[in-house]
């Protein structure tokens, strides 16, 4: 009897998220151990409703464009599952004979997982089905692996605006202007910003402040006006959620869901603190969820690496393999060469990886070169090199 699969999107969308579906459900079909590859719609709603997405007859056309469509296709979800909602999603499995489950997402999703693959062995007949992990996330947040898909583009995406926003704001050099950067707890999003830096040059970044570093407000002033000062326009990229030395956010959250914190508006805090103190012209800037979206900065590692993570997960269930996510091993930075491996799921499930402190120059609110070199090959292709005139 062939298998059946389904395929699930939890948390935030990437701009690969669909090129690990694809890699998924290419993987499934080319095996031909599947009668039948589903996408649970909505994320682990979808499963506790039952509502299920043929995936394994899309024509050949639709699965070839889902590399390079931005968001989820089958969409996804922050659903909060409770204890009575893993009995409901085993039934659902149990009910339409489905034998392997794969998760795609970040630490919460893995959460997810894990709990579903302890709801199913307490079920005898759910004992044999097999669940997997495929790791997603911008943040660069989960544990153990190198990195996660998700993470190249939107810190391509990151690094990109910055440089043409230094030449915007260094050909009109009279504001001090706040970028705000996601990434709540870990800073390897912002620290991406460093990439955008031009050498030789006065163009900007000039500032960069992560999360894991204790926010002084009276430093960031001293800072901003110095180098206002000396270049007339300043360019300053800050983590959502930066905090004081006492742990506190900066800006009080505004809303609150599970574990999903909404920050204030950092940027603009920020950015009157320069008006207000320092009488100086400022601006705040929120690129939010257009920098986990964006297909125009897509890197092609990113989006390749998806891909193999998608067919990792289908491969390592084939094997046998369950309650594992698919990780990467960096092998080398030049050249660039990571390969996959299995993680157990116990040990990516709601662990965060923070930003090391080595890659931070804490003493000049910069990103160490030993940041740079880990970062660089997962953008993917250079960032354009723009003419200057001397």
């Amino acid at each position: 009897m062939k298998r059946k699969l389904l395929i699930v999107h939890g948390g935030a969308p990437t701009a690969v998220i669909n090129a690990s579906l694809y890699g998924a459900v290419k993987e499934a079909l080319d095996s031909q151990e599947f009668s039948h590859v589903y996408g649970a719609r909505g994320g682990t709603e979808g499963i506790i409703n039952a509502d299920f997405i043929e995936l394994g007859r899309l024509d050949a056309s639709t699965l070839e464009k889902l590399p390079f469509t931005p968001a989820s296709a089958i969409g996804t979800s922050r659903f909060s599952v409770r204890f009575e909602g893993y009995e409901q999603m085993v039934r659902i499995l149990i009910e339409h004979g489905i034998t392997d489950v794969l998760f795609n997402g970040g630490n919460g999703s893995m959460d997810t997982c894990g709990k579903l693959a302890g709801a199913m062995a307490s079920d005898p007949k759910a004992k044999t089905i097999r669940v997997a992990g495929i790791p997603k996330t911008i943040d660069n947040d989960i544990a153990i692996t190198d990195h996660a898909p998700g993470f190249g583009s939107a810190a391509r995406y990151l690094a990109a605006s910055i440089r043409e926003l230094a030449r915007d704001i260094a050909s009109l050099p009279i504001h001090v202007c706040i970028v705000e950067s996601m990434g709540r707890n870990a800073g390897w999003l912002t620290a991406a910003a460093m990439l955008a830096k031009e050498s030789e040059t006065e163009y900007g970044p000039h500032l960069i402040y992560v999360p894991e570093v204790p926010f002084d407000e009276e430093r960031f002033l001293d800072e901003a006006a110095s180098l206002y000062k000396k270049f007339g326009g300043v360019l300053v990229v800050a983590s959502e959620g930066l905090r004081d030395k006492d742990g506190n956010p900066i800006v009080e959250p505004i809303f609150k869901v599970g574990r999903s914190v909404y920050y204030g508006d950092v940027s603009a805090h920020l950015s009157n603190m320069v008006i207000k103190r320092l009488g100086i012209k400022a601006r705040s800037e929120k690129p939010g969820v257009l920098g986990r979206c964006s297909i125009a900065h897509q890197s092609d590692i990113d989006r390749e690496e998806a891909i193999i993570a998608g067919r990792e997960a289908v491969t390592a269930v084939l094997q046998g393999h369950t309650e594992v996510m698919v990780g990467f091993k960096r092998l080398s930075s030049v050249p660039y060469r990571c390969e996959p491996f299995l993680i157990p799921i116990e040990d990516v499930m709601l662990h965060e990886k923070t930003l090391p402190l080595e890659y931070v120059e804490t003493e000049h609110a910069w990103i160490s070169e030993t940041y740079e070199r880990w970062c660089r090959p997962l953008i993917g292709r250079a960032l354009p090199d723009y003419a200057q005139l001397k």
